[in-house]
C-alpha cells in the first residue's frame, strides 16, 4: 500500500542572493566596469579573430584570448552564483564597430564564463533580441485564446515582440543580454530576487509557499514542441544542498492547463502563483541598459521581467541573448533532470533540444 508523502515544510533561504529591490536600486556591488588593458585585449582578440576568417559559432575559447580577464571571470562568476546573482558588465563602446565585430566580442567574452546551450529548438546560440513585428506568433508560436481576442503567443514569440513579459526564468544557469541598442521608450528590465519572494511568501501564507514545492505541469510549447501536446512536472522552488532553484514561466503553466489530461493546479496552487507574481513586482527594482552593457542573470535565484517598448522611426531595441550553463553551478534537486537534462554541481545542462530546421 503507498505511503502518503511527508508534507514539505519550507524554511527561509538566507545568503547574498536574498535581496529587496530598493536596496539594489542604492547600491552597485552588482556592476563591473572594464578596465582599459580588457578593452584593450578585447580588440586586439576581435582584431585577431577577424584576421583568422573566424566566425562567432565556431569560434572556441583559446581563438579568442583574454590574458588579464583570469581575475574578473571569477569574480564575475562568484557573484552570479554566490553573490546577487545578477552583474551588469560596464564599459563597452558599441559604436563605430560593425555587426559582426560585436558578435564575436560578446560570444569570445561569454566562452570564458561558461559554455554555451542552445536557446531554441532550431539550433541557435545566439538570438537577436527585437520586435520582428505582428507575425512573430506566426513565425515562433501561437494558438488561438478562447478567453480574449487575438493568439496566445508562446514564450519565445512574445520576447520577440515590443510587449511586455512577466516574470519568469530562462531554462540555462545564466542567461547574458548584451545591449546594442535600446528602445525609444519602455522596454526597462525588472529584476527580483527568486529566495526573497520565496521568504516574503513564507512568511504571509506557508501553505501557499509549500504547495509550490509540489509539482505543477508546464508546456513544452515554443521550446521543444511546435505544438502543445508535450508537457513536464516540475516544481517552482527546490533547495540541494542548502541552495534553492526556481524555474518559473507563467506561460508555459498556462499552455499546460489548456490540455485536458494535464493534472488540474490545486486551488492553493493558483492562488500561490498569483501571489507570486504581486510579490515579485513589489521586490523588484528597474535596470536600464545602456548601449554597451551585458547583463548576467543567474536564473537560479532570479526573477526578471521587461516593460513593453516602443521604437522610433530609425533602428530599433536590439538586444543580443546567449545562454550559459556555468562550471560553478549549484547542483539541484533530484527530478529536476527532467528540464536541466544533468542536475550535478557544475555539470553541463540546460538549453532546448534540437527537434526541427532553424528558426529564421
Amino acid at each position: 500500500m503507498p505511503t502518503k508523502a511527508t508534507p514539505i515544510q519550507p524554511s527561509p533561504i538566507t545568503g547574498p542572493n536574498v535581496w529587496h529591490g530598493a536596496e539594489m536600486a542604492r547600491s552597485e556591488r552588482w556592476v563591473r566596469r572594464l578596465s582599459p588593458q580588457h578593452l584593450a585585449e578585447l580588440d586586439a582578440a576581435v582584431r585577431r579573430a577577424r584576421a583568422a576568417g573566424m566566425q562567432w559559432n565556431s569560434m572556441r575559447r583559446e581563438d579568442f584570448p583574454l590574458p588579464s580577464f583570469g581575475p574578473l571571470i571569477e569574480d564575475i562568476r562568484a557573484e552570479l552564483e554566490d553573490g546577487s546573482g545578477m552583474l551588469m558588465l560596464r564599459g563597452i563602446d558599441v559604436r563605430g564597430r560593425d555587426f559582426e565585430s560585436l558578435k564575436l566580442l560578446y560570444a569570445g567574452l561569454c566562452r570564458h564564463l561558461g559554455t554555451l546551450v542552445h536557446s531554441n529548438r532550431g539550433g541557435e546560440f545566439m538570438r537577436e533580441i527585437r520586435d520582428v513585428g505582428r507575425d512573430a506568433g506566426a513565425r515562433y508560436g501561437a494558438l488561438p485564446d478562447p478567453d480574449k481576442p487575438g493568439a496566445f503567443l508562446s514564450s519565445y514569440a512574445r520576447t520577440l515582440s515590443n510587449g511586455e513579459l512577466r516574470f519568469h526564468t530562462d531554462r540555462c544557469d545564466v542567461v547574458a543580454l548584451f545591449c546594442i541598442r535600446q528602445a525609444s521608450r519602455g522596454g526597462v528590465s525588472l529584476l527580483c530576487s527568486s529566495p526573497a519572494v520565496h521568504n516574503e511568501m513564507l512568511r504571509r501564507r506557508p501553505d501557499l509557499a509549500a504547495a509550490l514545492y509540489e509539482d505543477v505541469w508546464r508546456s513544452r510549447f515554443g521550446e521543444e514542441d511546435a505544438g502543445d501536446a508535450l508537457a513536464y512536472p516540475l516544481p517552482v522552488w527546490g533547495v540541494q544542498d542548502g541552495k534553492f532553484t526556481s524555474h518559473y514561466s507563467r506561460t508555459f503553466i498556462e499552455v499546460a492547463q489548456r490540455r485536458p489530461e494535464i493534472p488540474r493546479l490545486t486551488p492553493k496552487q493558483a492562488e500561490a502563483l498569483d501571489l507570486l507574481h504581486d510579490i515579485a513586482r513589489e521586490l523588484a527594482f528597474e535596470m536600464t541598459f545602456t548601449p554597451g552593457d551585458i547583463q548576467f542573470l543567474n536564473n537560479h535565484v532570479i526573477y526578471h521581467a521587461r516593460t513593453a517598448f516602443e521604437d522610433g522611426e530609425e533602428e530599433g531595441r536590439l538586444l543580443l541573448r546567449l545562454w550559459l550553463a556555468m562550471p560553478n553551478s549549484r547542483a539541484l534537486p533530484q527530478g529536476h533532470e527532467v528540464l536541466w537534462g544533468a542536475i550535478a554541481a557544475g555539470a553541463l545542462r540546460g538549453g532546448i533540444g534540437q527537434t526541427s530546421a532553424p528558426l529564421d
